[in-house]
């Protein structure tokens, strides 16, 4: 895997990803920002999240449950000191489907955790990494 991050201007940069794919990134606005793009820590909160989503999705799938949304919405708390990395992450899902097994949303949410996202298990490293799930039951008009 490859990426490669070009400075614009002041706290600018764009970061082009291997596989072509480009974000702008900027800093926060008292150290120079213009808040032109996502900060970085931001992009790791996020691609966390993209990978648990994905994981989660996909093992859902296998088991063949009806989802029709998901949504994660991720908290994350830092150190105070420098380095201030990532001390707790709380991970919220939101799955919507019909007929859906609680249990396999939960097994899957477990797998993903511990054994599948990358992302979360290296941040597990200097973060308690906590889950909370929410399982709807779809209208019978929905999607």
């Amino acid at each position: 895997m490859k990426a490669r991050v070009k400075w614009v201007e002041g706290m600018s940069f764009v970061a082009e990803s291997g596989s072509g794919h480009a974000l702008v990134i900027d800093g926060a606005p008292d150290i120079g920002g213009r808040n032109l793009g996502a900060r970085p820590m931001e992009l790791l909160l996020m691609g966390a999240g993209g990978c648990s989503a994905i994981d989660v999705l996909l093992i859902l799938k296998k088991a063949r449950q009806d989802v029709i949304d998901c949504v994660l919405e991720l908290e994350a708390e830092r150190a105070d000191t420098d380095p201030k990395v990532f001390t707790r992450i709380l991970f919220r899902y939101r799955v919507v489907g019909r007929a859906l097994n609680r249990q396999q949303v939960e097994r899957a949410v477990r797998l993903s955790k511990e054994k599948y996202c990358s992302a979360s298990v290296m941040l597990a490293k200097t973060a308690s990494i906590e889950t909370e799930i929410e399982v709807v039951e779809a209208s019978s008009g929905a999607a």
